[in-house]
């Protein structure tokens, strides 16, 4: 039989509760009890068959705490006139709670929605909307405020998280609540203390005007002539963002990888630098305005996301030119091909002709499904033939073209 039974009852109400919609009525004031449940019940012909199971049925509906059954008259020519359930009805909060056993939860909210309507009741909406998030919340609640009365006592503070001196407050504190913050100090902060063009858990820092870790480059000189300091002419260096943008090599060429051990073994070229592309974003580069004086190469994997790499990386650097992947290298290490777990298919506008009808078919499996050639696979006698005949190739003082 498939009569509406106080389980069924229960996971209709639970079902409102996991909505949220039990709390946030204590942040709104409205109620919506009495709240009215499904019921499905015997049919004519059932009560015919089984009067007497139809009978326990009702008295166990009836008998049910918390609930309110509602009848109405049932005429049959056999039975003549009976009573049975034409509704069930919670009548009040209290009765749902003691169903679902939620009372200690909706006591715990109501303590949230007290002491933020005293402290920032702007942020009541996203308690109203984000109920069973409070709740998880609630041992951290008074501290997040805090945060949240700090930084509209010191908008854009121009300081790192780990200066941020508030009681009970530290800095993995603040990271851990990025989300939460971030939508509370939207509602709060005025306009001019909230940088916009910052999003995401990665951006919250400069959205809110704490300085964050610098993005750093690493490179490799591999012209001893050009050393960046006395006697360090090949040194693996690491550098700040802003150090890189400020430097002022005086090679022609720059090569981009994007593999560590490519990065280590790259062999010397003459007046040419490296840089590991591995761990900040192209917009790092973007800033160093001497790059356009330079020719830059990129060495990537031969597969959909190392020609989507080059792809982004064009939009910083349009004149970047690729190395290494091409269908010639592709075709000698056949031998080597692997398997891309996971192919990108978006259309990639930067590349040029040749780039694009191999990216075409890697990305259409005409080739092989999934088809991939990991840049450390080639053959490094094969990888210093290319650079020695790039060697070969004249290189002017300028060349902020396209020159792919």
């Amino acid at each position: 039989m498939s009569w509406t039974r106080y389980r069924e009852l229960r996971a209709q109400l639970q079902r409102v509760w996991q909505r949220g919609d039990l709390l946030a009525e204590r942040v709104t004031g409205a109620s919506s009890f009495p709240r009215r449940l499904s019921l499905k019940g015997p049919s004519s012909t059932q009560m015919a068959e089984q009067f007497d199971t139809v009978r326990a049925w009702i008295a166990e509906l009836r008998g049910l705490p918390h609930v309110r059954v509602e009848m109405r008259a049932f005429r049959h020519r056999l039975l003549g006139t009976n009573q049975v359930p034409e509704a069930v009805w919670i009548d009040s909060l209290d009765d749902a709670l003691a169903i679902l056993g939620k009372r200690k939860e909706v006591e715990r909210f109501e303590r949230l929605v007290t002491q933020t309507r005293a402290r920032r009741p702007v942020l009541l909406p996203w308690l109203a909307r984000k109920p069973h998030k409070a709740l998880e919340l609630a041992d951290t609640w008074g501290r997040l405020l805090d945060v949240v009365d700090w930084l509209e006592v010191h908008p854009r503070p121009h300081r790192y998280l780990r200066q941020v001196d508030i009681p009970g407050v530290d800095s993995k504190f603040i990271e851990a609540h990025r989300g939460v913050l971030a939508q509370w100090l939207d509602r709060v902060l005025p306009a001019e203390a909230i940088d916009t063009s910052a999003s995401g858990l990665s951006g919250f820092a400069r959205r809110y005007g704490f300085r964050d870790k610098p993005q750093r480059v690493r490179l490799r000189v591999l012209d001893p002539a050009h050393a960046l300091l006395p006697g360090l002419g090949e040194a693996d260096m690491t550098l700040d963002a802003a150090s890189f943008a400020r430097l002022q090599p005086t090679v022609a060429r720059v090569f981009i990888t994007e593999n560590e051990i490519n990065f280590l073994a790259f062999p010397p070229v003459k007046d040419s630098l490296l840089i590991f592309g591995a761990g900040y974003g192209f917009e790092v580069l973007a800033q160093a305005a001497w790059l356009a004086n330079c020719h830059v190469h990129h060495w990537g994997d031969i597969d959909t996301h190392g020609f989507a790499i080059l792809d982004q990386l064009r939009a910083q650097l349009p004149h970047a030119r690729s190395l290494l992947m091409d269908r010639e290298t592709l075709s000698a290490f056949q031998a080597h091909w692997g398997v891309e777990k996971k192919q990108t298919l978006r259309d990639l506008p930067r590349l040029n002709a040749d780039e694009r009808a191999l990216y075409d078919d890697l990305r259409a499996n005409r080739l092989r499904p999934n088809l991939r050639l990991e840049q450390e696979r080639i053959g490094f006698g094969w990888v210093e033939r290319v650079l020695a005949d790039l060697e070969t190739e004249p290189v002017c003082a300028a060349v902020g073209h396209h020159a792919w």
